[in-house]
């Protein structure tokens, strides 16, 4: 089954560590990539610029309106994600306690419809 796992924090944080630190997060994202492709796990991955680059869109009645910024202010917004397979939950779950971002913010992990 696919799982989504979200990755949610705060904009800011990323922007707050030194270069090193940013580095070192870099290589853990990168080594978790490689590992779960060793595994027949990883269906896609990326990282969302900040909140503030967001546009976001309604159709009502058939008009299209478009705002800026995201659509629900928040402590923690949308900062990117995976989409892995996992044969269950439990798996899922192993498998976004090692996001790093999970450290400083919050995955949610949702099945994948029709998966």
């Amino acid at each position: 089954m696919q799982y989504m796992l979200l990755i949610y924090q705060k904009d800011m944080d990323a922007g707050q560590q030194d270069q090193a630190t940013m580095a070192k997060i870099y290589q853990e994202y990168q080594a978790l990539n490689e590992d779960l492709k060793k595994r027949g796990q990883f269906i896609s991955n990326h990282g969302l610029k900040a909140a503030s680059t967001a546009t976001t869109l309604q159709v009502r009645d058939g008009k299209t309106v478009t705002t800026d910024g995201p659509f629900a202010e928040t402590r923690e917004q949308l900062g990117g994600y995976y989409v892995v397979e996992a044969g269950d939950l439990d798996e899922a779950i192993g498998i976004a306690e090692r996001i790093p971002s999970a450290r400083w913010g919050t995955v949610e992990i949702r099945p994948v419809w029709g998966s």
